[in-house]
């Protein structure tokens, strides 16, 4: 199943290291992120989920909610955290499916077979609060993530869901942003009137008030 930008993200009922989730009511009103892994005890996953465990402020300040998917069992999802505790110096805070079964990995589209039929791609799905898709990224098993990235890609997805703005390459928070084409002269001036930047009539830039 290919998972398409703007759609609803498919729900689900899975067991995790927190219990049997629901995912659209687990969810609530807030964010999520869903990432998948290929195997348990594998050293790139283990540093991405201590890097995860370490972000939690981060995610907090932004109203996410973090999901992990290994397609491994229950039991062996404990001995890993432990693991991933002594080696990353952060115990997994955050709850981790048992996709044992492959039902979320296929409903996902995790599982891409010219790569490896046996385990996910390191697979990430932003999802918002209306539990569309907002952002999809697809990594190797060989390359781990830049969660840094992905946080940077949430701050825009916000940003942007709240301002007629968009962000432009490289965009860092408290960067100048891109006036919306779809909006005049005449309604940005009520929108900023701290002025912008004109360097094409379709690229204003704005520095918008913190």
């Amino acid at each position: 199943m290919s998972i398409q930008l703007g759609q609803i993200a498919p729900n689900f009922i899975q067991n995790s290291t927190e219990g049997r989730i629901s995912f659209h009511d687990w969810l609530g009103e807030s964010w999520g992120v869903l990432f998948s892994h290929p195997r348990n005890f594998t050293p790139v996953c283990t540093t991405e989920l201590g890097e995860v465990a370490r972000l939690k402020p981060e995610w907090d300040q932004r109203n996410v909610k973090v999901l992990g998917l290994s397609v491994d069992p229950l039991d062996a999802h404990a001995a890993w955290g432990e693991d991933i505790a002594s080696t990353q110096g952060h115990a997994l805070n955050f709850p981790l499916l048992a996709d044992a079964d492959g039902a979320v990995a296929h409903l996902y589209g995790m599982i891409h077979p010219e790569a490896d039929a046996n385990v996910t791609v390191r697979a990430v799905f932003v999802i918002d609060p209306a539990k569309k898709v907002r952002l999809v990224l697809t990594y190797p098993p060989s390359a781990g993530r830049n969660f840094a990235e992905i946080l940077r890609a949430i701050d825009s997805l916000q940003l942007t869901d709240a301002q007629k703005v968009s962000t432009p390459v490289n965009w860092e928070p408290g960067q100048p942003v891109i006036i919306s084409p779809s909006l005049s002269d005449e309604a940005a001036r009520e929108r900023f009137p701290q002025g912008w930047t004109t360097l094409t009539p379709y690229l204003r830039v704005v520095q918008l008030d913190a």
